[in-house]
């Protein structure tokens, strides 16, 4: 969680989709998870206002 909040401030935008993360780290043999309340918090924590989008990056919240 700590690597995404750097990577935020050094500019990304975007944590990625929690399904694309899970079968990403599962394949590579690990087993991190991280929820939606986790990633809001994370986003919090330095200041940002957390959006959620769809596919289409369509707000959802």
């Amino acid at each position: 969680m700590e690597i995404g909040q750097v990577a935020l401030k050094y500019g990304a935008n975007d944590l990625g989709s929690i399904m694309i993360e899970e079968n990403i780290v599962s394949q590579a043999g690990t087993t991190f998870h991280m929820t939606v309340p986790d990633m809001h918090w994370l986003i919090s924590d330095l200041g940002y206002e957390p959006h959620q989008r769809d596919n289409w990056y369509r707000l959802v919240n």
